[in-house]
């Protein structure tokens, strides 16, 4: 049996970009999960909305969008007072982009 350590083994210089990983951070939540579906078809919703339909607080909600937003799941624009959110394709097809590169790479 041969050692995977040895010094025949590839070494890898690929990894996992900081907004990949925060992408992979958002997507582990079964919580993020059932709010990401809130936003199937185009929905642009507020924190209230969301807390609203995912049944938490406020404060949740806030913390779990952070969360899909830097993971580059949700974008954001402001209305007044009032920030929406939905969902962005454009920053998660990137995204999988690079961990389709990334896992071509390793595997």
């Amino acid at each position: 049996m041969s050692d995977p350590r040895s010094d025949d083994a590839p070494t890898l210089s690929a990894e996992l970009s900081e907004r990949t990983h925060d992408f992979l951070k958002a997507l582990g939540s079964p919580a993020r999960q059932r709010i990401m579906l809130l936003f199937a078809r185009g929905a642009e919703l507020s924190v209230g909305e969301v807390a609203e339909r995912a049944g938490i607080g406020q404060s949740t909600a806030s913390e779990q969008l952070a969360l899909l937003r830097r993971g580059g799941i949700l974008t954001q624009r402001r209305d007044g007072k009032i920030v929406l959110y939905r969902a962005d394709r454009d920053g998660v097809l990137s995204v999988l982009d690079d961990l389709r590169d990334y896992l071509l790479t390793c595997c």
